[in-house]
């Protein structure tokens, strides 16, 4: 995610990653519909002065792995890579979104799961019903994201 390479740069990198695992899995003859594959999205770099919209986004990663992966693999779990708690919600969202996906499509967030969670708990005993309920607002958001139901609504319904 760091430097300031393109959508497009990120997509032929992510591209060229992708054959190289399914090359190897091929060889040491892994069953691929025993396999959860475990990526990143297709990204803007942080500091590319052009960021990739949220369907740019959903798109190109939904393209290069289209190329690449084979329907065989049942689930893609998406790494979170850096983005914002929001952007991975949005970006898995609008990838759900798209039609005739041969495989099932998830997260495996780890930052942006717990960014939220840090931020409401900063290490006081007394918030830690407050960080709970940050955790559930972010897990039910991507939850709703992994069957393409998440909207902005649900931001503004956890202030109100």
């Amino acid at each position: 995610m760091d430097g300031a390479h393109t959508i497009e740069r990120y997509f032929e990198v992510t591209q060229q990653t992708l054959e190289s695992v399914f090359h190897a899995l091929y060889e040491h003859r892994v069953v691929l519909e025993g396999m959860l594959l475990k990526p990143n999205m297709v990204l803007s770099g942080k500091e590319c002065p052009q960021q990739a919209s949220v369907q740019e986004v959903a798109e190109a990663t939904v393209r290069c792995l289209k190329r690449v992966v084979p329907a065989a693999v049942p689930g893609i779990v998406f790494l979170s890579g850096g983005q914002s708690d929001l952007q991975a919600t949005e970006h898995l969202n609008a990838m759900n979104r798209i039609e005739g996906l041969p495989w099932q499509l998830s997260f495996s967030y780890g930052r942006a799961l717990q960014a939220p969670v840090l931020k409401a708990w900063k290490g006081d005993p007394a918030k830690v019903a407050d960080a709970q309920k940050a955790f559930h607002h972010r897990a039910l958001c991507n939850s709703k994201a992994r069957f393409g139901k998440y909207t902005e609504e649900m931001e503004t319904a956890k202030a109100a």
